[in-house]
């Protein structure tokens, strides 16, 4: 097993400087945990899961640092888990806490989802959280909502910290200034059903929108779906889907717009377009789609499941594993949004301010946990 060394262009050298196993480092969320300016702890980075001896890009999972054979050899300072543990056997995560224990290398756990969003059934999930949650030094998570549920399930008090901005602040701020010199009347809802994961349930809502995006002047439905759900050879392929999707534009009734997974870019101007993303979910817990949404002053249309609404100003509708849906409470949800077209994004100065926080936050959890 080859130890990682800290990454290029950081001086762990420092003895003030703290190494983090981070799982995952390169993801949005993690990296947007590091100061903008100034020292941080250093995350080492993401072992590529075909040759651990080399750093990964953009391929993390499944995450080799939960691996309890590479935790017993690296060298770090604490372990930081924020997501991946999916890929992790009951046995594996019960042998990686032990490896910690033993090495007595601390365990910062953030719980980003009580309710996996891939996972059509909870018992999985709920037996590796059952593991995680009493086993960490310090636990996490980004709202206040969630902080109760860890608290009401496994009696441990959570840090609450929020989602730092997903979109990168330059064009956070291109995008902002483009959207308010916008003049046009036309009035975007956007529904991206991505690949059909388990939490989505568009076929549900679609209907509700098309009557009441069809009542309002000026008012256009955009549906986005991936090649693997629509396309008939695809390994997701849902013809019921498909074939709403196919006659609602052939009526024109909605725009389809069907394509593989869209590179930041592209995936930024997309929701920079909309006036309105209605998350499709049934269940979760938060959503970094809504903060990508917040950051580009998309209003966000959101069902009453998880915490979504706890993260930032939304527009709510129910629909959940308990009440089920509420086609009023989505037809209101947009209806409001075409008549006061409300400004519920969050400014540039507000996200680099609370960038700030939150890496600071982070930088006194890692000391507090590492001195005990």
């Amino acid at each position: 097993m080859t130890t990682l060394s800290a990454p290029a262009g950081t001086d762990s050298s420092r003895p003030d400087q703290l190494v983090v196993a981070s799982v995952p480092a390169g993801h949005v969320y993690v990296r947007h945990l590091a100061p903008e300016t100034g020292p941080g702890a250093v995350r080492l980075p993401d072992p590529d899961p075909d040759s651990p001896e080399r750093s990964a890009v953009e391929k993390w999972w499944p995450p080799v640092m939960l691996d309890p054979r590479w935790a017993a050899e690296a060298d770090f300072d604490l372990m930081h888990l924020q997501f991946g543990f999916d890929s992790c056997s009951l046995e594996q995560l019960r042998e990686l806490v032990a490896t910690l224990r033993r090495r007595g290398k601390p365990l910062v756990f953030t719980v980003h989802d009580l309710r996996n969003p891939h996972h059509l059934e909870r018992g999985v999930h709920d037996a590796q959280l059952d593991v995680l949650v009493p086993a960490a030094d310090a636990v996490v998570t980004l709202t206040r909502g969630a902080a109760a549920e860890i608290r009401r399930r496994w009696d441990r008090e959570a840090l609450v910290l929020p989602h730092p901005h997903v979109v990168d602040l330059p064009t956070m701020a291109l995008a902002q200034q483009a959207r308010a010199h916008r003049r046009t009347d036309r009035f975007r809802v956007g529904v991206h059903a991505k690949s059909l994961r388990a939490s989505m349930d568009p076929l549900r809502i679609l209907p509700t929108l098309v009557d009441t995006v069809r009542g309002l002047p000026g008012a256009v439905l955009q549906v986005n779906v991936h090649h693997d759900v629509h396309d008939r050879d695809g390994a997701r392929h849902d013809a019921e889907l498909t074939a709403y999707l196919d006659s609602g534009q052939a009526r024109g009734d909605l725009e389809l717009a069907v394509h593989d997974f869209l590179p930041d870019a592209d995936l930024w101007d997309y929701l920079s377009s909309l006036d309105v993303s209605v998350l499709p979910y049934r269940f979760g817990t938060h959503s970094g789609w809504l903060e990508a949404c917040r950051d580009l002053g998309t209003t966000v249309v959101a069902p009453s499941c998880g915490y979504f609404a706890d993260q930032g100003p939304v527009l709510g509708y129910v629909h959940d594993e308990e009440r089920g849906f509420d086609p009023d409470s989505l037809a209101a949800a947009i209806v409001e949004a075409h008549r006061s077209r409300p400004r519920l994004g969050v400014g540039v100065e507000e996200r680099r301010t609370q960038r700030a926080e939150v890496a600071a936050a982070h930088e006194r959890l890692y000391r507090a946990v590492a001195a005990r």
